[in-house]
């Protein structure tokens, strides 16, 4: 899927780490949320609330996810879930787009 249809978009961009995380908050009609984001270079570690599930469109990263002591590589195309209420490290290879969806 290229686009999505019928969603709202808060204006506020997210951002982190000094700027190199930045993403935009996707509303849907069912109350569902995504982000839409971009990384650049460098290491970063993320707290969550709920599941996640992210998908990675560009890019290339390794990701080290709760209870795995291995990085684990993965590039545009792929994807992988975050259990809610964890941290996870990303080490961010290429300029990275990605869609993060939150799941209840």
């Amino acid at each position: 899927m290229s686009e999505f249809s019928n969603v709202s978009v808060v204006k506020k961009a997210n951002v982190y780490f000094d700027g190199n995380v930045s993403s935009r908050t996707v509303i849907f009609a069912d109350g569902s949320k995504k982000t839409l984001g971009f990384m650049l270079p460098g290491e970063y570690t993320f707290n969550t609330a709920d599941k996640e599930l992210m998908e990675i469109t560009a890019g290339e990263l390794d990701v080290l996810l709760p209870g795995n002591d291995q990085w684990q590589a993965v590039k545009g195309g792929e994807s992988f879930d975050v259990p809610a209420n964890a941290a996870f490290t990303v080490k961010i290879h290429k300029p990275t787009d990605y869609i993060c969806s939150f799941l209840k």
